[in-house]
């Protein structure tokens, strides 16, 4: 029964590397081509705002899904989907025009994205029972974050020597595999009660799900500021070259790898809520610093930020597996993440108002003020169940 359990948890992780790989292969692929094609910043920029419309709106839908009908199945039907999408993309870029080949390319992946990450991460407690969720959240994690890393590397060899098309044609084959892979995953049973479809319309107002909702917004909103405002900083701010950038999306990349793997072997030791808060004001602390230095510096502030915001964001997805049944786990990250998308959006609206009207170490040190204001928020909020004593220590 053991080897049984660990082989299924390996095939797991498998599965979770591969399509880690294609999925981040894909978002990087499409961003380049769309330069390279000549569209500039704005076609990127109008595919990002299509992917984060699509994940804001239908997050809270395919939570529900996730709730009513087996996740491993919808997870294979979703990877075949992001198959599809982007085979199809492949085959499109050879008869249509790059920007409304990647635009409606980009939708449909997206919604079988968010299908694909939602039942993986709902699945993560039933297929790693008798086994610490920090370890076993770090481990996915981790192994996320190097296909992510593996992709960024694989797609600037491609893309280098091979037409856009043989690109999306391979990333393609690394969805199919991650189907293949999810077969032999055996998640246990859930509770008999399955209690978690009769509180799931409780959920939204939940202390707890607001409080982790409003934590796991902040870190996204952070990780989208980086994204967004990255390059600015390197070649306008800095006067770096595009070497500079590389090294900085490196920093980013290997602190995001640390953060993961922080956990895998001690776990959590710290009260969940005081980590959370520690997390968050360490990350505000960094992106005020970006003001005031200067390289190589500046590279060690992306270290530390990539490795918050993966050691936020497993703490964050520990404790809700924790706190919410897992016949509604689903829902209640469907609703996280659409929170996370919302601010995440708002935050790229005003990068994109700001313009080039301020200094982008400008824009992180105002963003780092307001997670200050929002650690004294959440300080002072409770965030526990009525009656119920808050479950700090794990």
């Amino acid at each position: 029964m053991t080897r049984r359990r660990s082989r299924s948890f390996a095939s797991f992780l498998c599965s979770t590397l591969s399509a880690a790989v294609g999925r981040n292969g894909y978002y990087v692929a499409c961003s380049w081509v769309l330069v390279e094609a000549g569209y500039g910043s704005a076609a990127v920029a109008t595919f990002l705002a299509i992917v984060c419309a699509i994940e804001l709106l239908a997050s809270p839908l395919v939570g529900l899904i996730a709730d009513r009908f087996d996740r491993r199945r919808l997870n294979i039907l979703a990877d075949l989907g992001r198959f599809a999408a982007v085979s199809g993309t492949a085959c499109a870029l050879v008869y249509f025009e790059t920007l409304f080949t990647i635009s409606l390319s980009a939708g449909f992946f997206a919604f079988c994205d968010r299908i694909a990450l939602t039942t993986s991460q709902a699945l993560i407690p039933a297929v790693t029972r008798r086994r610490s969720l920090a370890t076993a959240n770090s481990l996915v994690f981790f192994v996320m974050q190097c296909g992510n890393l593996a992709a960024a590397l694989l797609v600037g060899a491609l893309l280098g020597e091979r037409p856009p098309a043989a690109a999306f044609a391979v990333l393609s084959v690394f969805f199919f595999l991650s189907a293949f892979l999810m077969i032999p995953v055996q998640p246990e049973s859930l509770p008999a009660s399955n209690v978690g479809l009769d509180e799931a319309p409780k959920s939204r107002g939940d202390p707890i799900l607001l409080r982790l909702s409003t934590i796991y917004a902040f870190l996204y909103a952070s990780a989208i500021l980086v994204s967004v405002m990255g390059s600015s900083f390197v070649f306008i701010e800095q006067g770096g070259s595009a070497a500079d950038f590389g090294r900085l999306e490196a920093a980013w990349s290997a602190g995001a790898i640390v953060g993961a793997a922080l956990l895998i072997r001690t776990g959590r030791t710290a009260r969940a809520r005081a980590l959370n808060l520690s997390i968050l004001t360490a990350t505000a602390a960094a992106l005020m610093m970006l003001k005031l230095l200067n390289v190589p510096w500046t590279l060690l502030v992306f270290l530390a930020l990539g490795t918050l915001y993966n050691l936020g964001r497993v703490n964050v997805e520990v404790e809700l597996q924790e706190s919410v049944p897992d016949g509604s786990l689903g829902q209640a990250k469907g609703i996280m993440h659409s929170v996370g998308v919302a601010l995440g959006l708002l935050v790229f609206g005003m990068a994109a108002i700001a313009g080039e009207d301020l200094h982008p170490s400008t824009v992180f040190l105002a963003f780092g003020v307001a997670l200050v204001i929002g650690v004294l928020i959440l300080t002072a909020y409770p965030g526990r169940r009525p009656g119920e004593k808050e479950q700090e220590e794990r």
